[in-house]
C-alpha cells in the first residue's frame, strides 16, 4: 500500500508542478520550450525554429485537463489513505 501512495503522491507533484509551468509560461511567457508542451507526434517548426504552445490551447485545453489529473490523483490519495 506504501509504494501506491508513494506512487500517487508523485503524480500530484507532477501535476502540480505543470501547472506552475503553464501559469508561469502564460503570465511571463517562461518555459515555452519545456517537454510537456511538446506536441506528440509532430514537430511544430518555423523557419527552423520550433514554435512555441499557443497561449489559448495552454489557457483552454492543457490547464483544464492538468487540474482535472490533479482532482482525480488527490481523490484516489483520500481514498488510500
Amino acid at each position: 500500500m506504501l509504494m501506491k501512495t508513494k506512487a500517487v503522491v508523485e503524480r500530484i507533484r507532477l501535476c502540480e508542478d505543470a501547472i506552475r509551468r503553464a501559469k508561469e509560461y502564460l503570465d511571463r511567457g517562461e518555459h515555452s520550450s519545456w517537454v510537456g508542451f511538446r506536441p506528440l507526434f509532430v514537430q511544430k517548426l518555423k523557419a527552423g525554429k520550433e514554435v512555441p504552445p499557443h497561449r489559448d490551447w495552454v489557457r483552454n485545453v492543457y490547464l483544464p485537463r492538468m487540474e482535472k489529473q490533479l482532482a482525480r490523483a488527490e481523490k484516489v490519495l483520500e481514498q488510500l489513505g
